[in-house]
């Protein structure tokens, strides 16, 4: 029995989208450098790539704060970090967050406490979460309310209040009920991700780029 003229051509419509759809990349945006640079993965493949440039089909157009512009097959997309794009995407298992290393080669990112936007540096070496009077009180984040206590820094004792934080997102990965210190002073001039954040992730350091994860 032959196929009518109308049923091959769709029959062939069909296998052609079938082809191309299998054909399309898988693209994962998952590092932010704006306005130069972004860590991209493709086909599973990582790649640091700077504006301009091409890597397996993909080109880097432009970088923004939370997005990037990609071109792909010709055709421009802007996809957001830690997103996906692919013609058989599926929605990751796992929560994962990249961050570069800078010029100074520490690992510095935007982080949300208690709601509001903070930058963190990533030390493994702190125990806890720590930040100044400062940035506490600009965070809404009450010392008056924790416990007194003595903090060893390298310049010396400092008192600082030991607090329950309700929140720290860093990327998609949110973590409730967080113990941070709270020193006096001004230091350290930025909020420091210590072990109280950091003990619920996995944390892996390859080609200037630390990943971050936390499972289902």
């Amino acid at each position: 029995m032959s196929l009518r003229p109308s049923s091959f051509i769709l029959s062939f419509l069909i296998l052609l989208a079938s082809v191309v759809a299998a054909a399309a990349p898988q693209i994962e945006v998952e590092g932010l450098m704006p306005p130069n640079a972004a860590v991209v993965t493709i086909d599973g493949e990582r790649k640091m790539l700077k504006v301009g440039q091409t890597f397996k089909g993909v080109t880097l157009i432009s970088v923004y704060s939370r997005t990037a512009a990609l071109e792909v097959d010709g055709n421009e997309t802007v996809v957001g970090l830690s997103r996906k794009v692919g013609a058989n995407y599926q929605a990751p298992v796992e929560q994962i967050v990249t961050i570069p290393i800078n010029p100074a080669l520490q690992y510095r990112t935007a982080a949300m406490i208690n709601g509001r936007q903070a930058e963190v540096l990533v030390d493994t070496g702190a125990n806890v979460i720590a930040m100044n009077l400062g940035e506490a009180r600009r965070l809404g984040v009450r010392a008056e309310d924790g416990t007194p206590t003595q903090v060893e820094t390298a310049s010396g004792n400092v008192r600082a209040y030991l607090v329950k934080l309700n929140a720290v997102t860093v990327g998609n990965i949110k973590v409730n009920n967080v113990e941070a210190a709270v020193l006096e002073g001004d230091k350290p001039s930025t909020v420091l991700l210590g072990m109280t954040w950091l003990r619920h992730v996995k944390i892996e350091e390859k080609q200037g780029v630390m990943t971050l994860t936390k499972g289902p």
